[in-house]
């Protein structure tokens, strides 16, 4: 189901989320919601549970919706994801669905690898890196409580107004 994105500031946005521990029909549920209202959006690439209003360590990426091709995993749906080593650093604009009136300039990493659970909660390991990797890492954040905006390199001279 499609369900409503949570806009800065909304206070869950800033929240550190629980967990996952459990193949529960609420999680199946998460899932599902996550990549519907991703894929609805048009133009998002990844999202994070907390941007739906649920405070579990789960996401949804697909860095082949992206507008420019590259190397990617395609869909990959991540429980419990932890960035275990990176390298690196590029600076990249990025924007957010919770965020929509701007974007910003952020420093990433360039390659990096995480550890995670997939939908049968086996562990997994995967390595990123470009486009795919800054997403990974966007919403990694988003389980932490924190925003690109928080991670913009200069508020001044790297944070815009979106021009819809």
């Amino acid at each position: 189901m499609i369900k409503p994105v949570l806009v800065y500031p909304n206070p869950a946005l800033k929240r550190i989320s629980e967990p996952a521990t459990e193949l529960s029909p609420e999680l199946a549920e998460t899932l599902s919601d996550l990549r519907d209202t991703m894929n609805a959006s048009g133009h998002s690439v990844g999202i994070a549970a907390p941007q739906i209003g649920v405070l579990k360590r789960v996401v949804v990426i697909n860095a082949s919706l992206g507008r420019k091709p590259c190397e990617n995993h395609g869909e990959l749906v991540l429980i419990n994801p932890e960035i275990t080593d990176y390298e690196g650093l590029i600076r990249t604009r990025e924007g957010c669905m919770s965020v929509p009136e701007f974007t910003g300039d952020v420093n990433r990493a360039e390659k990096i690898t995480v550890a995670y659970l997939d939908k049968s909660l086996s562990p997994k390991t995967l390595s990123a890196t470009g486009f795919e990797a800054i997403i990974l890492q966007h919403e990694i954040d988003h389980l932490d409580g924190i925003l690109f905006i928080d991670r913009v390199i200069s508020r001044k001279r790297d944070l815009y107004r979106r021009n819809n």
